[in-house]
This record gives C-alpha cells, sequence and structure tokens, in this order.
C-alpha cells in the first residue's frame, strides 16, 4: 500500500490517501472502461488518472485528487505499481513462456479458480505480488521437466571440477 498526502489549498484541509495497485483496482478500471488493462494499446492520460482513481482506498475520494497530486507524487505511484512485492525469484527454466493472451482482471480470476487459490485476500494484494503466487502455483502444479543427457553429463563435470579443486585432485 501506497499513502500519499495531498496538501491543503485554501480551505481545503490536507488529505492523506492510501493506494493499492492490485486485481480489485484493475477489475474496476477495465468495467468502467470496458478495455483491458495490460492491453497492447496505450492508456490515455484520461485513464491513467482513472486508474489512479480506482486505487484510492478511501470512499469518497476529492474530486480534484489527480490536479493535487504533484510530480513526486506520480513517481512514486509509478515506482509502486511497477515494483517487485515479493522475495520469490524463479530459475530461467521455472519461468513460465510468455502467453499471447491479453491478460484480463477475469483472466487473472480464472487462473485464482484453476489454482484453487481462495480470492479473499490476494485480490486486494499487490499485482506483482498476487503474480508470482500465481507463477508459483504453475511451477508447482507443472510436471517436472527432464533432463538431457548432454545436461546431466555437463552437471557432472562441473561437480567433479568443483570436487578436484577443494581436494586438491587431479583426478
Amino acid at each position: 500500500m501506497l499513502a500519499i498526502t495531498l496538501p491543503a489549498i485554501d480551505d481545503i484541509p490536507a488529505v492523506t490517501l492510501h493506494f493499492e495497485h492490485s486485481l480489485v483496482s484493475i477489475s474496476k478500471w477495465e468495467s468502467l472502461h470496458k478495455k483491458a488493462f495490460f492491453g497492447r494499446e496505450t492508456k490515455t492520460p484520461v485513464e491513467s488518472e482513472s486508474y489512479i482513481r480506482q486505487m484510492v482506498l478511501e470512499e469518497n475520494p476529492p474530486e480534484d485528487l489527480t490536479d493535487r497530486l504533484n510530480v513526486d507524487d506520480y513517481t512514486a505511484l509509478a515506482e509502486y505499481i511497477n515494483s517487485n512485492q515479493s522475495g520469490t525469484w524463479f530459475r530461467e527454466d521455472q519461468e513460465p513462456k510468455p502467453s499471447s493472451d491479453v491478460i484480463t482482471s477475469e483472466l487473472v480470476y480464472y487462473w485464482l479458480i484453476q489454482f484453487q487459490i481462495p480470492f479473499n485476500p490476494v485480490e486486494e494484494w499487490h499485482f506483482s505480488r498476487l503474480m508470482t503466487l500465481i507463477k508459483i502455483a504453475g511451477v508447482k502444479q507443472s510436471k517436472p521437466k527432464r533432463m538431457s543427457k548432454q545436461s546431466i553429463a555437463e552437471q557432472y563435470r562441473k561437480l567433479n571440477a568443483q570436487r578436484r579443486e577443494q581436494s586438491g585432485s587431479a583426478g
């Protein structure tokens, strides 16, 4: 979650708002704009500002919300949206192959159903964390790949070389 304080203007008091880049926010945005959030076309400035409004957790945010954000606030929002919110990493051979599917909120909900992941609370997690969980489920449910004979032989060569070096042996 990201908290940003909008400064006071004239007789309007300062207000702190909390933002969440989540499946819920993406679903609201797609419902409003009738298009995929992760679609191939670039978002217009109006659509981008609309997403910022969908991210706000408080009820009835100020109407002038996007006008009161400064450059640093927009930078913080962009960094937050693009941040990796997980300590999990994947080996290259575990990375799922890129799909030609356009990712929509409905597709992500389908994956949650497929992997029997309950919607609550994950639909409110940071989106990168949710996608990491889905990748883990996919990796864990897939059959392990068999290593080729060449890969096994290469792995044995490396292990033998390490052991020879550690023991000071020539072979």
